[in-house]
Formats: C-alpha cells, sequence, structure tokens
C-alpha cells in the first residue's frame, strides 16, 4: 500500500449516476511525471443493480418520503453491490490486483437552498467495499466541498481541467466537457483562465420518465420515440423559462428539482401532448439549455460523454442547435472511454486523495479554495500512504488504453 505516487497504481472508480441504471466500474492505472498525472485506461464495466435495488432507489428519491430505516437498508444494500462490483473490476479489469478503490456512491439528495447547497447525500457504505476486496477504500467524495462553500459538482471539472487544457491552448478557444447523465453538466476550458464548471439542467432525467410512461422503457432507446414526434413550442417555453435556467454558475441541480411532478405541472393546462411530441420537446429541451450554455462562452469543440451519447435523437439535436459555431465530439474520440469518463474521474479523485494533492476546481464548484477530498477506509492492512505530490498536478495525459 505504501507504493510511491510516480510509479503505477492501480485504481478501481465506482459511482452510480443520477439516472440510477446500476453501477459504472472503472479500472485505471495512474502514476505522476513531473506535473503531469498519466491515466491508462485499463477497462470499464457497466453493472446494473439488483431490480428489487433500482425500484427501492427511486422510490426514496424526492419527492417521495423515506425513513431512517428505509436510507439504512439501501445505505447497506448500494454498498454490498458496490463491494461486488469492485471485486469484479479488480479481477476482470485490473489483472486481480489493484492498490486502491475510490466510490463516489449515489447520490440521493442535493440539498440546494437560494443557490447554496447546504449538504449532499450519497449512499453506499464503504466499509463493506473494504470488507468485500481488502482493499483501502476513498468515499463520501462530494462532503468536503460542500462544506468549504462549494457545490460539491460537478466533480468532472478536476479531470477536465487538467485533460483539457492543452487542446484549448491549442486551439486557440475555450473548449467544453459536456457529460449526458440524468443531469447535464459542462466544464468550460479556457487558455490561461479557471476552468468554469455547473450543471446545464436536466439531460436524460425528464426523457426517462417521460418514456417510461408512454412505452414502459426506461428510456427512449436510440431515440426512435422523439424522431417519430414534433417540439411542441409551448411545452418548450414553458420549461425553458424556470429560473434555474438564469441563475448564474457555479450552480447544481439533480432529481430533487427535474423529476415528475416537474412535467407534470409543466404539462398542466396545455393541450394534450402526444407521446413522440413530448419526447421530441424533451430531447429539444435538454439540446437548447445545454448548446446555450457551451456557446454563450464561446466554445468552439464540446466534448460529450455519458448515457446521452448514445441517444442519436439528443446527440442530432445538440449539434443541430450548437450549429457551425462548435465542433461535437466524443470523449472516445480523444482516448477517453465515454463509457466510463465519471468511473475514470472517480479513480481520479481517488489517486489524488491518497497522494495528498487538491480534487476540486474552486472556480468550479465555487469553494472557497482547493480541498483534499474524502474519507479513507482501510483495507486488510494499515493505511500506508505516499509522500504527498502537493499542487504539482497542472495536466492530464490519456495514454493508449492497455489490451488484456
Amino acid at each position: 500500500m505504501g507504493k510511491s505516487a510516480s510509479h503505477g497504481f492501480r485504481v478501481i472508480g465506482l459511482l452510480s449516476g443520477t439516472s440510477v441504471d446500476g453501477i459504472d466500474v472503472a479500472a485505471a492505472d495512474l502514476h505522476a511525471e513531473d506535473d503531469t498525472v498519466v491515466l491508462t485506461p485499463l477497462g470499464e464495466l457497466e453493472i446494473p443493480y439488483p431490480e428489487p435495488l433500482r425500484e427501492a432507489l427511486l422510490a426514496a428519491l424526492p419527492p417521495n418520503p423515506c425513513t431512517a430505516g428505509e436510507l439504512t437498508r439501501l445505505d447497506t444494500g448500494v454498498g454490498q453491490a458496490f463491494a461486488d462490483a469492485a471485486a469484479r473490476g479488480a479481477e476482470e479489469l485490473a489483472g486481480g490486483s489493484a492498490d486502491l478503490v475510490a466510490s463516489l456512491g449515489q447520490t440521493v439528495f442535493h440539498w440546494v437552498e437560494d443557490g447554496h447547497v447546504r449538504g449532499t447525500l450519497q449512499l453506499g457504505q464503504p466499509a463493506w467495499i473494504a470488507e468485500r476486496t481488502g482493499l483501502p477504500v476513498v468515499a463520501d467524495l462530494r462532503a468536503r466541498d460542500v462544506a468549504a462553500g462549494g457545490h460539491g459538482a460537478p466533480l468532472a471539472s478536476t479531470l477536465d481541467q487538467l485533460w483539457l487544457r492543452g487542446l484549448a491552448q491549442d486551439a486557440g478557444h475555450p473548449v467544453a466537457a459536456l457529460n449526458l447523465g440524468g443531469i447535464a453538466n459542462i466544464t468550460v476550458v479556457a487558455r490561461d483562465e479557471p476552468a468554469i464548471a455547473y450543471d446545464t439542467g436536466p439531460a436524460n432525467a425528464l426523457l426517462d420518465v417521460a418514456a417510461y410512461r408512454v412505452s414502459g422503457q426506461r428510456s427512449d432507446v436510440d431515440g426512435r420515440l422523439a424522431f417519430g414526434g414534433s417540439v411542441r413550442s409551448d411545452l418548450l417555453v414553458r420549461l425553458l423559462a424556470d429560473p434555474y435556467f438564469a441563475a448564474a454558475p457555479p450552480k447544481s441541480t439533480g432529481k430533487e428539482h427535474f423529476n415528475a411532478p416537474y412535467l407534470d405541472a409543466a404539462l398542466a393546462g396545455l393541450p394534450p401532448v402526444e407521446p413522440g411530441d413530448l419526447l421530441a420537446t424533451l430531447t429539444e429541451f435538454t439540446a437548447v439549455t445545454v448548446a446555450g450554455e457551451c456557446l454563450r462562452h464561446g466554445v468552439t469543440t464540446v466534448v460529450a460523454s455519458g448515457g446521452g451519447v448514445a441517444n442519436p435523437a439528443l446527440v442530432t439535436a445538440l449539434a443541430r442547435n450548437l450549429g457551425a459555431s462548435a465542433v461535437l465530439k466524443t470523449s472516445d474520440d480523444l482516448g477517453l472511454p465515454g463509457a466510463g469518463k465519471e468511473a475514470y474521474l472517480t479513480a481520479l479523485l481517488g489517486w489524488l486523495t491518497w497522494c495528498g494533492a487538491p480534487g476540486t476546481v474552486p472556480s468550479a464548484t465555487g469553494a472557497r479554495g482547493p480541498r483534499l477530498l474524502g474519507a479513507l477506509v482501510p483495507g486488510a492492512g494499515p493505511l500506508i500512504l505516499p509522500a504527498p505530490l502537493g499542487g504539482t498536478v497542472t495536466r492530464l495525459r490519456v495514454a493508449e488504453k492497455v489490451r488484456q
């Protein structure tokens, strides 16, 4: 466990996003070369939640009521599922040998009042992961940033700023990293300026609610419903009037805001909306809000990842709204597997904490300053940390993925 940060160090990254589909797992080899962290992707997995656990998690999300007993059962259930996922990641992706597990857990509530985050709750008790794998675990990665006055999100800004700084310098214009999960977030990286990152609004959150209502499917598979409909301008105008979109960053949001009752309120009093039209309008809603935020920062390249990239209707609408002003690429185009990008981010955050380096970008989260993130849970042996890196890491290079 005392392996130096300057040599290969294998980290398993775990998280479950706001869509609550399952657990994203990635294994990465990380080491420092002067001011650059080198990340070699070893592979990624997506492991579905057991259906009873997924249903229980969805039933516990706002605006539904939830008891302390139910939260305890979910914390244990998610922790055990994450423990199994970590064990699979170490065995299947890291050749049976890993040094650390980093877990972002499952967010169930993000407490925002008057534009300030008061608290955030992620489930998935890390002791189960440590017990199952024998590895040390870095968990609860958002809370310290919140305690320092930040939003605890988007933490993707940490990877994006290190990774895309060179691209922004070469382009001479700002570059945006875009994640299309349940919620959409962007990181804007410009030459010689602090990164800006925030949640732009919903990506798949409302789309998934609507798709389930009209088709019984968890999502609009291949964008078929949206492609078969037309945008209802009356509904779109009502959606775009939400004060969240006029608020200045840093800001964050979640399913406690963009949920089924939110959609019901937007539809109230309107003439009936056909299923295809509903999905087409919600797809356009995501595309308009994301593209508008990218363009107002003068972005010329958008690097997208997340589940929404698999929806051709959403990608088509986004490219149309960006127009000739910005080129839309994917994370895979730049060598980082988009399907596992947030899990690789989690691995990076865990590595930074292990090495004594801050894991936040204050200009993105709004915190008072950079902070070391998370809480460490020992594995089978004592914690033996390497000598701290300090604040020397300024770049990230993605090395060629190892083929096993």
